[in-house]
């Protein structure tokens, strides 16, 4: 129980990824949480949090949840957030991503039971892959290649979920599931090979951007802070059945790449060179991506308030940032590398 004058405390597993980090950044400062970020640095970066190191009621843990979780003193709340979600890891580290779904969910439920928490699963839209109905509701069931590249994540995701109803149904816990549909903003891998980063990296260095099939595959494109606004939502919320958390506007990749390049060339204030070129679509790339948010809606009385060109601008800011300071970091150790040598000769 919480004495009088004490603040929630929240663990974060996954805490120094992209979308982990900004969880964490808004229950601490914009919330008031002691917040706990556990992350083993697989896919994320302390880089993320660095900003949060110094602050009093912070605190990184450097472990892997597919170990045993214990931490000392009181917790409110469990955010389980951890997993590789880029398309580039599906073959890189697939038993990782399955490791992180089973065990790490596993332990992460353990925890909360033992805490007496509430419990909140990062779900994905993945678990309906190819779907067959459109816009997705969280009653469809899904169309998923088990034995695929990316069964992977989806049926770590999938499992994640049954493990969960499962606490909830037979220990109690007082479970919450978010299925996360596309979202990006700062701080996202800029090798990690999902549509946006992408085409941003790309459009920056003024390389040809690169879209995999003919690009009329359709996408829902959701800011990071939009997420992170329903995600509170949700957990604060007394809704237990998995709720839909993404933007229903629906672009294709052309159209997504096309806003890249304008808001791009608008920012750098020139044309450039980039140009679109076009590969084979991956196996069991969804055609359709979009989410049906009427539960969000009516249980959480949210929707999505960032429009594409809003929160493109701020990300490809962040990116653009980012490029300069690496530029810069490259020009100065080439400049002491010289004077190294000066001194040598």
């Amino acid at each position: 129980m919480m004495a009088k004058g004490e603040k929630k405390r929240a663990l974060v597993t996954g805490g120094a990824g992209f979308i982990g980090s900004h969880l964490c950044e808004r229950l601490l400062l914009g919330e008031g949480y002691e917040v706990l970020c556990v992350d083993n640095l697989r896919t994320g970066s302390l880089e993320n949090i660095a900003h949060l190191r110094d602050e009093a009621n912070f605190e990184y843990v450097h472990h892997d949840v597919t170990e045993y979780i214990d931490r000392p003193g009181r917790v409110d709340e469990v955010y389980h957030f951890a997993s590789p979600a880029s398309p580039a890891d599906f073959e890189r580290i697939p038993i990782p991503i399955l490791k992180v779904g089973a065990l790490g969910t596993y332990n992460s439920l353990g925890f909360a039971k033992a805490k007496g928490a509430r419990f909140m699963l990062a779900s994905t839209s993945e678990v309906y892959g190819d779907p067959l109905v459109h816009p997705q509701p969280e009653e469809y069931w899904g169309n998923v290649n088990p034995i695929g590249l990316r069964g992977v994540y989806d049926e770590a995701k999938r499992y994640a979920e049954s493990i969960t109803m499962a606490y909830h149904r037979h220990h109690k816990v007082d479970t919450r599931i978010v299925r996360i549909f596309n979202t990006y903003g700062p701080r996202m891998r800029p090798d990690d090979g999902r549509m946006i980063p992408n085409f941003i990296q790309q459009a920056l260095l003024k390389e040809p951007l690169t879209i995999y099939g003919d690009g009329s595959q359709t996408r829902s494109v959701q800011y990071v802070d939009d997420l992170v606004e329903g995600v509170l939502g949700l957990m604060r919320s007394q809704e237990r059945r998995p709720v839909n958390l993404g933007n229903p506007v629906e672009y294709t990749v052309r159209e997504v790449a096309g806003l890249i390049l304008r808001l791009t060339r608008a920012s750098s204030q020139g044309e450039g060179q980039s140009e679109l070129v076009y590969k084979p679509l991956p196996q069991d790339d969804p055609m359709q991506r979009c989410p049906d948010i009427t539960r969000a809606r009516e249980a959480l009385g949210w929707e999505p308030r960032v429009s594409a060109e809003e929160g493109l601008s701020r990300t490809i800011e962040w990116f653009a940032q980012r490029h300069a300071e690496r530029h810069a970091e490259w020009h100065a150790e080439r400049k002491a590398q010289r004077e190294i040598n000066r001194r040598t000769v």
